[in-house]
């Protein structure tokens, strides 16, 4: 495992709080529930609002909806297989998820009922599902590593089809509003951060981020600020001001970082790690001040989570596999994942 230090007078520099002391454990596990699997990878969760329902989308084995207060699974959606990236929302009383042979599945929120499942691309790679609340839209995102990267707009309330729209790009993650008309979506591969107009698609601003593989971005509207993760063999954590685009911050991170997440209440911003087994913690003071404040040492391939802003608890999953020796190119094949090894994990604030 590699860890990545920063020094006391480095860490005043980016910010103002002081960076973990001895004893200081930031996040503690509190609890690890092994949930009956198959041999399946996973990609996205999502936490309901104000809720205990987590939803986990494993692939072969489909949603799966489990209640992190009782610690127990409540169902797996029906017709999910390949799920890929869910989306929540109560307003409509609907759920989506992106599969990964190219559709979208709808289902009612409160039954769990599927209402639809429709083929958006035929040649599968949807990767996520994203929300605009300014224009009540869906955007369907193919993240297949392609020459293009396909968008299909949906209507959030009944799941209709509006349109589709290509980028130049060969992979995009999932973009982030600003619930003022714009949308901030990362291009992977080509280190850019891209500002559309959230009803048109049009391409208003676009910076270019000093990284490898923007993979993860949130913007804050009270502080205006961007949060951008990056992976690489230098893999950072990165706040821009969203108006001009300015670089406010550059913070060391862990390796093979998939989720971030914000504790508004601690002033908190959490990176998590699946290739150094980490959960990198920064503390977020004001707009313009960040500060590392420690890497919390978690699990293999536990590289996506989510947070109960109920609690600040933050909840991660995976599972044991074994690991194959690389070619003779030095390539390394796709990890075995080992059945009835999923694990869901809770860690507590401290």
């Amino acid at each position: 495992m590699r860890h990545h230090v920063i020094s006391i007078a480095a860490a005043l520099l980016a910010g103002s709080a002081a960076p973990a002391l001895a004893g200081d454990q930031l996040y503690t596990l509190e609890s690890a529930t092994t949930l009956p699997s198959t041999d399946s990878d996973w990609d996205y969760m999502k936490l309901e609002p104000h809720g205990a329902r987590l939803f986990i989308a494993r692939r072969k084995d489909g949603l799966t909806v489990y209640d992190v207060d009782t610690r127990k699974v409540i169902t797996t959606v029906a017709n999910s297989t390949g799920a890929n990236g869910p989306l929540l929302l109560p307003q409509f009383n609907r759920g989506y998820v992106v599969t990964t042979d190219g559709a979208l599945l709808s289902f009612d929120l409160k039954t769990l009922a599927v209402i639809d499942r429709i083929q958006l691309a035929d040649d599968g790679g949807l990767n996520t599902v994203s929300y605009d609340p300014s224009t009540k839209q869906l955007q369907a995102i193919v993240g297949a590593r392609t020459a293009e990267s396909a968008w299909f707009t949906l209507d959030a309330a009944t799941g209709k089809l509006l349109g589709k729209t290509v980028f130049p790009f060969k992979k995009m993650d999932e973009p982030s509003p600003d619930g003022k008309g714009s949308l901030f979506a990362p291009a992977r591969y080509d280190n850019l951060l891209l500002k559309l107009d959230s009803k048109t698609l049009k391409e208003t601003g676009r910076w270019t981020i000093d990284c490898v593989q923007v993979v993860a971005v949130e913007y804050q509207k009270h502080t205006n600020r961007l949060l951008i993760g990056c992976r690489g063999d230098k893999p950072v954590f990165i706040a821009l001001d969203a108006t001009t685009g300015k670089q406010i911050a550059s913070i060391p991170i862990g390796k093979g970082i998939d989720g971030m997440a914000v504790d508004e209440k601690r002033g908190r911003i959490l990176t998590s790690n699946g290739a150094d087994s980490s959960l990198t913690v920064i503390k977020q003071d004001g707009a313009d001040s960040y500060a590392l404040l420690g890497n919390v040492q978690t699990r293999p391939q536990a590289r996506i989570m989510q947070i109960d802003e109920r609690s600040g608890k933050v909840y991660l999953v995976t599972a044991d596999a074994t690991l194959g020796a690389p070619d003779a190119e030095g390539k390394a094949p796709a990890p075995i994942f080992h059945p009835n090894s999923f694990v869901v994990m809770t860690y507590a604030p401290m």
